[in-house]
């Protein structure tokens, strides 16, 4: 050992204790610590594992055996993988302090609460668990406070990523799906429940009346009455559902085995989507995994459901007829996003009052008569 540093040992209980300081009262009050901390029962057994290595021993001992469901077991892994690791994971465990695990926090500010809550979810229950195991001294993630985020409302798609959802649909394996989405604007459930006797090609319409249990594989009716209608085929829908085109009680979107989609099999083909439509975008990968997203963290299947919503109302189309094509059960809930209108939508309405087509600003209307 360097002459700078002085060294202090112990016994207690019959094991030796030894500490280190630049000063002798420094390494005298380490040690002292180290005993007290014995004598409480607390320990540190351990400290020299890296985060990386705890986490993957964590999440065997003590998320894998629990039962649950790949969604929330891939969750962990990729708030582990994507946020944590690269920040800590080389870290030995007794050397994470508050402010490195804060920073990690206050790295994703401005993003969504429940993208941020999750990370922060991550990091208190593999560090509880942690100190409870007497790895470290104390628990570092226990005080952590959330940055400035984003509240979790449901928006539409921006132009950018509809134009790249249009194309990635055309070659990824769950395209169907997605357009489906985009185009009917069902809930997943409901796209889950459906099968080939629910497309109505003659008529060109899809009738919704059923759904899938979220967190079961029930199949049961709509919650209200204005859940059952039925949405017609989008032109440019028509010609893909006519091409997979499956035996009448067939799932229109079938797993693996021909069986219908659970949840997790709808998170891992949105995820796998998503993923996708990423690199589209301009994603940077290195050894396969994407070290810089371009994709919004906030992109969710329901965005899809969101957007038909918003075309619909830049089509003109009335909210109460919006309402039914929805599946909402009150016209206030539609009306929550027909009232998300941008400057354009604006002036094509006023253009509608005075029928000008917008080419004169709308001066017919708002021009005074002499009579």
């Amino acid at each position: 050992m360097s002459k700078d540093y002085v060294r202090k040992t112990a016994r207690y209980n019959g094991k030796k204790y030894e500490a280190t300081g630049k000063t002798e009262l420094e390494a005298m009050t380490k040690l002292a610590e180290k005993i007290a901390a014995a004598k409480r029962g607390e320990e540190v057994v351990g400290g020299s594992m890296t985060v990386s290595a705890w986490y993957i021993e964590w999440k065997r001992t003590y998320k894998d055996p629990k039962g649950l469901t790949s969604k929330s077991l891939s969750m962990y892994d990729e708030k582990f993988n994507g946020y944590i690791k690269p920040a800590i994971g080389y870290m030995k465990l007794r050397e994470v302090k508050d402010v490195h695990l804060q920073r990690i926090l206050n790295g994703q500010a401005g993003k969504s609460a429940s993208h941020v809550k999750k990370i922060r979810m991550v990091l208190q229950e593999m560090f509880k668990r942690a100190r409870q195991s007497r790895l470290i001294p104390y628990d570092p993630a226990e005080l952590l406070e959330l940055p400035h985020v984003k509240e979790g409302k449901r928006r539409s798609v921006t132009e950018e990523e509809r134009a790249a959802i249009l194309a990635v649909s055309e070659y990824h394996s769950s395209g169907l799906w997605i357009l489906t989405l985009l185009y009917t604007g069902m809930r997943p459930g409901e796209t889950a429940a459906l099968t080939w006797s629910d497309v109505d090609f003659k008529r060109n319409e899809i009738h919704v009346h059923t759904a899938k249990e979220s967190g079961s594989m029930t199949i049961k009716g709509p919650k209200t009455a204005s859940g059952v209608r039925d949405i017609p085929i989008h032109s440019k829908l028509l010609p893909k559902l006519l091409e997979a085109r499956g035996d009448l009680f067939a799932p229109v979107f079938p797993n693996a085995k021909g069986g219908r989609m659970d949840d997790d099999t709808m998170y891992r083909r949105w995820r796998s989507f998503c993923r996708e439509l990423d690199i589209y975008m301009g994603a940077k990968v290195y050894r396969n995994q994407i070290i810089e997203s371009k994709l919004s963290d906030d992109l969710t299947p329901y965005c899809l459901r969101h957007t038909f919503c918003t075309d619909l109302q830049k089509a003109g189309v009335p909210i109460n007829v919006a309402k039914e094509l929805m599946g909402h059960s009150d016209i206030s809930i539609t009306a929550n996003i027909y009232t998300h209108r941008d400057n354009l939508i604006l002036h094509q309405n006023i253009a509608l009052l005075d029928g000008s087509g917008g080419k004169d600003g709308g001066n017919k209307f708002f021009s005074c008569s002499k009579t």
